[in-house]
C-alpha cells in the first residue's frame, strides 16, 4: 500500500504534529484499520463507517469480520441476497443501514466499475453516505484532505477551542474548527488520531488531561473546564409506546415469523406478528383483535421493553398452540425453533421470542451470536 507523507501544513501545524506523533505510538489496532502511514482498503473503511454509526467498536467488531469473511469485497456484497444482507445484520439495530448499505455496493458495482469514488463529492453522491461518512472513507481511505467529526471529535474540539454554544447548535462552528487544525498530509491519520484520543483520553468523564498529547494547546484544560464541555441541552423525556406480539407455536415447536415492510422501523427484518405501536394503554382485548389467528392466547407475565432513537417500547407477549388449521391458513413462515438464531430477527423480537419462550435460553442465545 502506499505511503503517506509525514509532512504537515495547517494553521496550527504543532497541534497536528504532536497529535500525529502520538498516533503513530498509541493507535488503536481495529480489525478495519492499516497501520499509521498507510492508505486502508476503501472497502473496509467503508463497511466499518456504516456498521459504527450510532454503534460501539466493541460491538462492531464481530459483525465486521462475519461480514468480512462472507462478503469479502463490494463485488461480493452487490450480488448477495438482501435477506442475506439484514440476517447477518440482525442484532446490529439501526436496519436502514443493512439496506443502504446493500443498495450502496449495487451501486458501486454497477456505476464505478467496482471501486469506490475518491472524492468526498463522488462518496456522498451513493446511498447510505452523508457528509460526515463521505469524509472518513476521502481521508482514510484515499488520503484526501477531508475534515472528519464524529461523537469523539466533536467532544476534543469543543474543549479544545471551549466553544460553550451547547450540542447540537454548535455542530457548524465544531466542524469549522476542526477543519482549522485538519492537516494538509496525513488527514486519514489525523481523523483517526482525534478519535482514539477522544476514546481513550479526552473521554467523556474524567478526561486525562496528564497524557493528553495536545493539553498544553487546549483551552479548556488551561481554564481546569474540561468536565463541563461539550454543552448539551436537556434531553426530552422519550414518548412511550404500547403493544403485543403474539407467539404462535405450531405442533412440532416451529414458531411464526413473518417479514416487515421494507420501508420504516425494522424495515426488512423478520418479527413475530405484532400489533400497531402507539401511546393507549394496555387493553388486552383490543390487543387480541390484532391476533395472527383465533385460538386460546394465554398472556406471558410482565412486559417487553426496548429503547429506540426516538421512544419508549412495552410489549406484552401472548403465546398460544397452533391448531391444525390456524397452522395451514397462518400468513408468515414457520421455522424451526433451532434455526430461529438464523433468521434476520431484530433485538426486539430476541427479546419477545426469549420472554415467551424461557426453555430455548441457551440454544437461542447461542445461535444468535
Amino acid at each position: 500500500m502506499a505511503k503517506r507523507s509525514t509532512k504537515t501544513k495547517n494553521e496550527s501545524p504543532s497541534v497536528a504534529q504532536a497529535l500525529l506523533a502520538w498516533y503513530d505510538v498509541h493507535a488503536r489496532v481495529l480489525p478495519w484499520r492499516a497501520r499509521p502511514g498507510v492508505f486502508a482498503d476503501p472497502y473496509a473503511v467503508w463497511l466499518s463507517e456504516i456498521m459504527l454509526q450510532q454503534t460501539t467498536v466493541a460491538a462492531v467488531g464481530p459483525y465486521f469480520q462475519k461480514f468480512l469473511t462472507r462478503w469479502p469485497n463490494v463485488a461480493a456484497l452487490a450480488v448477495a441476497p438482501i435477506d442475506d444482507v439484514m440476517r447477518e445484520w440482525a442484532g446490529l439495530g439501526y436496519y436502514s443501514r443493512a439496506r443502504n448499505l446493500h443498495a450502496c455496493a449495487v451501486a458501486v458495482a454497477s456505476e464505478h466499475g467496482g471501486e469506490f469514488p475518491d472524492t468526498e463529492e463522488g462518496l456522498r453522491s451513493l446511498p447510505g453516505i452523508g457528509p460526515y461518512t463521505a469524509a472518513a472513507i476521502a481521508a482514510i481511505a484515499f488520503g484526501r484532505r477531508a475534515t472528519v467529526v464524529d461523537g469523539n471529535v466533536e467532544r476534543v474540539v469543543s474543549r479544545f477551542f471551549s466553544i460553550e454554544t451547547p450540542l447540537p447548535a454548535s455542530k457548524p462552528e465544531i466542524r469549522a474548527k476542526a477543519d482549522t487544525l485538519t492537516p494538509d498530509d496525513r488527514a486519514g491519520d489525523f481523523a483517526q488520531a482525534m478519535m482514539d484520543l477522544g476514546a481513550t483520553i479526552c473521554t467523556p468523564k474524567r478526561p486525562s488531561c496528564n497524557r493528553c498529547p495536545i493539553a498544553s494547546f487546549c483551552s479548556a484544560h488551561a481554564a481546569g473546564t474540561e468536565e463541563t464541555l461539550p454543552r448539551r441541552l436537556a434531553k426530552k423525556e422519550r414518548p412511550v409506546r404500547r403493544g403485543a406480539c403474539f407467539v404462535l407455536i405450531r405442533a412440532d415447536g416451529a414458531v411464526l415469523l413473518r417479514k416487515r415492510p421494507a420501508k420504516g422501523l425494522l424495515g426488512g427484518m423478520m418479527e413475530v406478528p405484532t400489533t400497531p405501536w402507539d401511546g393507549a394503554e394496555i387493553d388486552e382485548t383490543a390487543l387480541l383483535s390484532h391476533a395472527p389467528a383465533k385460538l386460546s392466547w394465554r398472556r406471558v407475565p410482565g412486559l417487553v421493553e426496548h429503547t429506540f432513537t426516538h421512544f419508549h417500547l412495552q410489549l406484552a407477549v401472548f403465546e398460544a398452540k397452533a391448531s391444525a388449521k390456524a397452522a395451514r391458513d397462518a400468513e408468515g413462515i414457520w421455522v424451526e425453533a433451532n434455526d430461529l438464531g438464523g433468521e434476520a430477527l431484530p433485538s426486539l423480537m430476541r427479546k419477545v421470542v426469549d420472554h415467551a419462550m424461557p426453555d430455548l435460553g441457551p440454544l437461542f442465545s447461542k445461535n444468535m451470536k
